[in-house]
């Protein structure tokens, strides 16, 4: 998905998206789903952790083909449904956050609106793909959400941090003092891995590495 990632889920009730990428990548996530012997109208739905246009860039597209259900959390909803303009973020602390931040966010460029089928509730615990919960997590987006999927005991965390050069803050906040908060309120919990949006996924001990990080 160029550089932001999506991730897809397999289950015997069909196949869930956690985010959308860039616009311009569906035939990525089609050529995905193909990969996995699965047909396009197999996938059921499609989670967004937060209205960034690159979680959401390619959410019409997909969901025109698809006929898939979108989830996202109330305060994000108005951005995906209007395509921007986006809120502003500052960037993380460090020159390469700064640069980093200018070069891809850009608050006042659209994207294709995608429509919201069903809001996320913080706690809420998703009957897909054997249970997903919702931890609401702002700070880089006031609607960010991280999905814990409790089979594969995997932290899909959105932009609450990055995994680039080593695990570490998102490029920007909204709200550096809610960003570390949400950070310490991942530390808290159990997983094995954890995918990001931004950098490699972590395969082990990942609750360990956040603790280690952001820990109390």
């Amino acid at each position: 998905m160029g550089t932001s990632n999506a991730y897809l889920i397999e289950s015997d009730e069909g196949l869930t998206l956690i985010d959308a990428g860039f616009p311009g990548r569906e035939a990525a996530v089609f050529g995905a789903i193909r990969e996995l012997a699965r047909s396009l109208d197999q996938l059921k739905h499609l989670i967004f952790t937060h209205g960034h246009p690159d979680h959401i860039g390619s959410a019409a597209a997909i969901a025109r083909e698809t006929g898939v259900r979108t989830y996202m959390h109330p305060l994000d909803i108005s951005m995906a449904e209007s395509g921007g303009p986006f809120r502003p973020l500052k960037p993380a602390p460090g020159l390469l956050p700064r640069v980093l931040c200018r070069l891809f966010f850009h608050p006042n460029e659209p994207v294709e609106p995608v429509r919201i089928d069903q809001p996320l509730a913080d706690g809420e615990l998703l009957p897909i793909a054997g249970g997903i919960e919702v931890i609401h997590t702002p700070g880089h987006c006031a609607g960010q959400v991280a999905l814990l999927w409790r089979p594969g005991r995997m932290l899909f965390a959105g932009d609450v941090a990055s995994n680039i050069v080593g695990l570490g803050d998102p490029l920007g906040f909204e709200n550096l003092e809610e960003g570390r908060a949400s950070q310490r309120k991942l530390a808290s919990l159990s997983f094995d891995a954890a995918g990001f949006g931004h950098g490699k996924p972590i395969a082990d001990a990942a609750s360990t590495l956040f603790r280690n990080k952001w820990g109390i």
